[in-house]
């Protein structure tokens, strides 16, 4: 790399917390990025520092300021402090920029980028809408629209250099997967056990789903790890349940207060990670349940059957962007394992979940190998490049750096 390359260009994110963790999660995720691949100088307002410190273990909710990871952490305060704005602005998804900052933008000698990171979506309209510019209506100033998404039209997803290389090299290190095992006090489960990993709003059809796998013919040991679905799962067993048994019992679990038994389900719950600690747990699962954005990218970067429980919305218009995926990952896929997955996708986001459960085990190989191959297509088009790219050629700003170049 020449020495140009190194210098830092600079970015403000700003995050206006509305879903938990999912808004959040993203800003983080693409800060931590532009800052590690890319040299970047990247200060990250968010307005909720508590959701945020969730997950970054090490954070202190109560500053102002502080740096993570090598971001600069800014609480988003009503009242917003005067600062000279970065190089690129990213808005995400559509929150509303500090008035006096928008202000200050006009004053730069070089006009920041001004980006709006808009919410992921595999509907057809995101193409056309991609990158559109956006004139403000009284400052000379240009926001643009850029779109995640699941097609080369669209900005992509969100891809570190070597994530894919780390979870292939999980996947061939058996030592790799025990210790991870180890890390969560329990052995590795019997080759038999069916592991699945289950990130989950509140949901009616958790019972049902839990009922299937408690009288099942195969064992299934499930990692919930700790959110929004945990009151629910409490409450479908009563109370805390322990392994009855004194040693490894195929599951890889010894007594805990943390384990839920029925049948031939066993249940764990597992403490918030660090979010860069979220991909190992569904490299290691057979089977993942996710939900929101950041997790269901995470998922599909992780190369295993999974099903999305998608933000439910007004007026059932969530409907719609779940069926737009499924329409486009499904695309080459056999017919059976084709309606496999909208059965179980469809039931687990308001239907009958048991049926759908059975249809989709039946067709894990068929889908094991499609996970793999869709998410080598979606790598081609990784979003921070896409995006920074964008702001060079918008900005007509330097070069920047690219790990491994």
């Amino acid at each position: 790399m020449s020495s140009e390359h190194e210098t830092s260009h600079t970015c403000d994110i700003f995050c206006n917390v509305i879903d938990n963790y999912g808004d959040i999660g993203v800003c983080w995720r693409l800060a931590r990025q532009l800052v590690n691949e890319h040299g970047l100088a990247v200060r990250l307002w968010v307005d909720d520092v508590a959701s945020f410190a969730k997950l970054c273990p090490g954070a202190d909710a109560t500053l102002e300021i502080q740096t993570q990871r090598g971001v600069q952490v800014h609480a988003w305060a009503q009242r917003f402090v005067e600062t000279r704005p970065a190089d690129i602005v990213i808005a995400a998804f559509a929150c509303k920029l500090p008035e006096s900052y928008v202000d200050a933008m006009t004053q730069q000698a070089h006009t920041p980028v001004w980006i709006n990171l808009e919410y992921l979506s595999a509907e057809p309209w995101v193409a056309g809408c991609h990158r559109l510019p956006s004139p403000h209506p009284r400052l000379p100033l240009t926001k643009y629209f850029f779109f995640p998404g699941f097609t080369p039209d669209t900005g992509g997803l969100m891809l570190e250099h070597d994530l894919l290389a780390r979870r292939d090299a999980f996947f061939n290190d058996v030592a790799a997967q025990q210790a991870y095992w180890s890390g969560l006090g329990m052995q590795m489960p019997d080759a038999d056990v069916l592991k699945v990993s289950l990130f989950a709003y509140e949901n009616d059809a958790l019972p049902a789903l839990f009922d299937t796998w408690a009288q099942g013919a195969r064992r299934v040991l499930c990692l919930v790890p700790e959110g929004r679905i945990l009151p629910q799962v409490a409450q479908y067993f009563g109370e805390p349940g322990r392994d009855s048994s004194r040693h490894h019992d195929g599951f890889g679990m010894s007594p805990d207060p943390q384990n839920f038994s029925r049948g031939n389900l066993q249940v764990r719950v597992l403490p918030f990670v660090a979010q860069e600690n979220y991909d190992p747990l569904l490299w290691a699962c057979d089977v993942n349940f996710v939900r929101g954005e950041d997790s269901c990218v995470r998922a599909q970067w992780a190369g295993k059957p999974f099903i999305w429980q998608i933000y439910p919305q007004h007026d059932e218009v969530h409907s719609d962007k779940l069926q737009a995926f499924l329409d486009l990952y499904a695309l080459n896929l056999s017919k059976d394992a084709r309606h496999a997955v909208q059965g179980l996708w469809r039931a687990w986001n308001g239907q009958d979940v048991a049926l759908s459960w059975a249809a989709f085990l039946a067709q894990r190989t068929e889908l094991q190998s499609h996970a793999l191959r869709w998410s080598g297509i979606l790598a081609k088009n990784p979003l921070t490049l896409n995006l920074l790219d964008f702001c060079q050629k918008v900005g007509k700003i330097r070069a920047f750096k690219i790990e491994g170049q």
